[in-house]
């Protein structure tokens, strides 16, 4: 069954684009915890790349676990910070704190924990 997305506009059949959907099976299958970047999605894929996995993201990405797809750096996702902090600290996603929270330091995802190859959880 397709996704649909009520905020931008999709083909003529409703239906999301082959790619998008594809893009978006494989977030939706990234465990709790866990993220993939931009470019694992697209080398998981086999097709694309790094911007078009995210372009799929920002256009689409609302209905799936959007915070799971993150930049290679493990920066969150400007703009969205904050919402993506609530996730990760609910799914236990492992993070680096940058320094006092009273200072509006944000954690980044700790990369080297959090990173999920897609073959195990």
């Amino acid at each position: 069954m397709g996704r649909m997305s009520m905020e931008v506009p999709v083909g003529e059949t409703g239906e999301l684009p082959e790619y998008a959907e594809r893009v978006l099976d494989v977030a939706d299958g990234i465990p709790s915890g866990r993220v993939m970047t931009y470019g694992d999605v697209a080398e998981w894929l086999g097709d694309g790349g790094p911007r078009q996995v995210g372009r799929v993201m920002a256009l689409y990405g609302g209905t799936a676990p959007w915070w799971r797809v993150v930049r290679s750096d493990g920066t969150l996702l400007p703009g969205h910070e904050l919402r993506a902090l609530d996730h990760y600290r609910e799914e236990g996603t492992p993070l680096r704190e940058r320094g006092p929270a009273a200072e509006g330091h944000l954690p980044r995802i700790d990369m080297r924990r959090a990173r999920w190859d897609g073959t195990h959880t």
